[in-house]
């Protein structure tokens, strides 16, 4: 009885605390997720993942099965670390920070997890920040001077393994942080502090898979791997015989690598040249007469170049292999490879200068001749076309990389921003958003482009005919992809990309992600991600042939040589003449059977894929970030000494009161 008395003050008390918290204001608790509410606050960020190879890991994890709880602190270079802890990190210090972490076993063994600041504009404040390699992915090089540096501010964080879990913050979270930072050193010596509990539990860790072969073999992992997309125009009428056109593939990628797996946007590299792709093929759209070119133009958007040039190395087995992905193609038929990488950057003192960097071959030498012939139509725009340094040792890292490891006399351009080294300060970074771009730089790239396929489509050879100056890439639209494909506002939810798909989010991210699936030519909505299914919608409409004699699609469209468009939007879709078609991206050495994916053993005869790493990402249940605060363990200990004292005492006082009020009951 005393107990059931004891306990019901004890809940009566708790209660009462309760209504009176939260600065006097009422704060009724009606059930438990209310609770968890008022306790634990959901921290907004952009998660480092662990990705696994065939020779080991990079990137991040919590280091065991369970979720990593830690203090959280302000980094300062010079202070030493007494116990683990979350370390809140600004931009200004990561690239010191991590190579502390390499060089200082006892400080990064106190190291808990990390969070990394986000602040606007911070691309002004730093001289740059590339957590890529000085030569991102030298292996696959054509040539043998791997120690050249394209990419001199690079630090190669990013293909280390960190055996502790890292966020970068969003903005607003970025401020809530730091108070709280601050609030934990002011009171540094109380019995509460706040903690960040870090959920980045990988499976590859908890079962012990750290290569790719094992986790393919025990499914903790899955390959990275996505969607290419080519389109020819004009079209290629696939029940011709005759399909004798030399072929001029131009290229672009969509994908781009960071730190933190989804806030991966290239802006500069490589989106650029993907919009400047997009815009160059709406220019050529609107040009009569492409039905009579003397050579066939191919555009290819590839994706997984980041990861070991997956989407062009497929797409290269593919057309040895002569699969349905590539049908109407023949690679003996391939007379230029023209690449359009890195233009965002392309413009200074008013003037916008790219370089060209060539393999040399005669095919070179006209493709070269014809930039030159653009540049002189675009004279008044003030374009100019540079040929690379002699100095370089070779081309830059690119898609063309793979072409030339599989056949060394490819002919091939690759048209960038820089000559000898990397203009892009933010190469392989989050920071490498619109605003490390400028978008006349990339309206020019694409007229440019537009113009030498034209010349070279054409054989035409005069700078100041009508039909050549009539060719010029829409601002408008280059301004619009900026708009879609680079910011959050209106991002993927806009007009352009509406009118094509229904995305899955609204923010863009480049990152490849990973393979869903049976691998096909045609893929169902659900296996694709949003950028590719927009390209494929894009190139399909502009490169397509029924320009206002559209009809709605049916069972008889593809039968008919036709794609249908536009068919998430409004379920029916339209039905026109095109040669567009998807073409899987991921590692040679894969192959999926019944179900799951199998390493295959090296191919002696496809010299890169002896390279392969074979990139696979961790699975994982969830990942989460939440703050709130927790008391010191001794100060627990009192807390429920004093309890179990109170219990104690009031037990006894009941006790012997009634014991007192027994015994005068009895004497009166």
């Amino acid at each position: 009885m005393a107990l059931k008395i004891v306990f019901l003050i004890l809940l009566f008390s708790f209660r009462f605390r309760l209504s009176l918290s939260g600065n006097g204001q009422t704060n009724s608790m009606e059930s438990v997720p209310d609770l968890q509410k008022s306790m634990y606050m959901v921290v907004d960020g952009y998660p480092c993942v662990r990705l696994v190879n065939l020779s080991g890991e990079i990137g991040c994890s919590n280091p065991g099965r369970d979720k990593v709880v830690a203090p959280i602190i302000k980094y300062k270079n010079n202070k030493e670390l007494g116990l683990p802890s979350a370390i809140l990190l600004s931009m200004d210090d990561v690239q010191g920070f991590f190579s502390r972490i390499s060089n200082d076993s006892s400080f990064a063994s106190n190291v808990a997890g990390v969070l990394v600041e986000s602040r606007v504009e911070i691309q002004h404040k730093l001289k740059g920040f590339s957590p890529a390699r000085k030569f991102p992915q030298a292996e696959f090089a054509p040539y043998h001077n791997t120690t050249y540096e394209w990419n001199p501010i690079g630090s190669g964080i990013m293909w280390k393994s960190y055996n502790f879990p890292v966020f970068l913050l969003s903005e607003s979270s970025t401020s809530t942080l730091q108070e709280i930072a601050m609030k934990n050193e002011k009171t540094e010596k109380a019995y509460t502090t706040n903690v960040a509990e870090f959920d980045v539990v990988m499976q590859t860790t908890k079962v012990g898979t750290h290569d790719s072969e094992s986790c393919l073999k025990e499914e903790t992992c899955l390959p990275l791997g996505g969607y290419s997309v080519w389109s020819a125009v004009p079209p290629i009428n696939n029940s011709s015989s005759n399909q004798s056109k030399p072929i001029i593939l131009t290229v672009a990628s969509m994908d781009a690598a960071s730190f933190f797996r989804d806030k991966s946007l290239g802006a500069d590299s490589p989106i650029s040249g993907l919009i400047s792709l997009l815009a160059a093929v709406d220019a050529l759209s609107h040009v009569d007469g492409l039905d009579n070119l003397n050579k066939q133009l191919v555009f290819l958007v590839f994706t997984g170049e980041a990861w070991g040039y997956l989407g062009s190395r497929r797409f290269l087995l593919e057309l040895d292999q002569q699969s349905d992905a590539v049908r109407g193609l023949n690679s003996s038929l391939i007379q230029l490879v023209m690449e359009i990488g890195s233009t965002g950057k392309g413009f200074s003192q008013g003037n916008k200068t790219f370089f060209a960097h060539t393999q040399v071959s005669s095919d070179t030498n006209e493709a070269l001749d014809a930039l030159k012939l653009a540049q002189e139509s675009l004279k008044s725009e003030g374009v100019t076309v540079s040929n690379a340094s002699s100095s370089n040792p070779g081309i830059p890292p690119s898609s063309l990389m793979a072409f030339l490891r599989k056949n060394s006399s490819t002919s091939g351009i690759v048209l960038e921003d820089f000559d000898t080294v990397f203009a892009n300060k933010f190469y392989h970074s989050h920071l490498d958003d619109s605003a490390n771009i400028n978008s006349s730089a990339i309206v020019a790239a694409a007229s440019l482009v537009a113009r030498t396929l034209y010349v070279l489509a054409s054989d035409k050879k005069d700078s100041t005919s009508s039909a050549l100056s009539s060719i010029n890439a829409n601002a408008s639209l280059v301004e619009e992809l900026i708009s879609c494909l680079l910011d959050c506002d209106p991002g993927l939810s806009c007009e352009l990309v509406s009118s094509y798909i229904t995305s899955v989010d609204t923010c863009p991210s480049y990152y490849v992600g990973v393979a869903l699936g049976e691998p096909s030519s045609t893929p169902s909505p659900n296996q694709v991600d949003d950028i590719s299914r927009f390209v494929w919608n894009f190139l399909a409409d502009r490169t397509s042939t029924l320009k206002g004699n559209t009809t709605v699609c049916s069972k008889d469209c593809s039968n008919n040589g036709g794609v249908c468009i536009r068919a998430e939007t409004d379920g029916k879709g339209i039905c026109v003449n095109s040669t567009t078609r998807y073409v899987p991206a991921y590692s040679t050495r894969l192959k999926l059977d019944s179900g799951t994916w199998k390493v295959l053993p090296p191919n002696s005869s496809d010299p890169m894929g002896m390279l392969d790493p074979v990139w696979t990402e961790s699975n994982w249940n969830t990942i989460g970030l939440r703050v709130y605060t927790v008391q010191e363990a001794a100060y627990d200990r009192l807390v429920l000494l004093g309890g179990i004292s109170v219990t104690v005492l009031a037990y006894l006082a009941i006790v012997l009161t009634r014991a007192y009020i027994t015994k005068a009951l009895k004497q009166d």
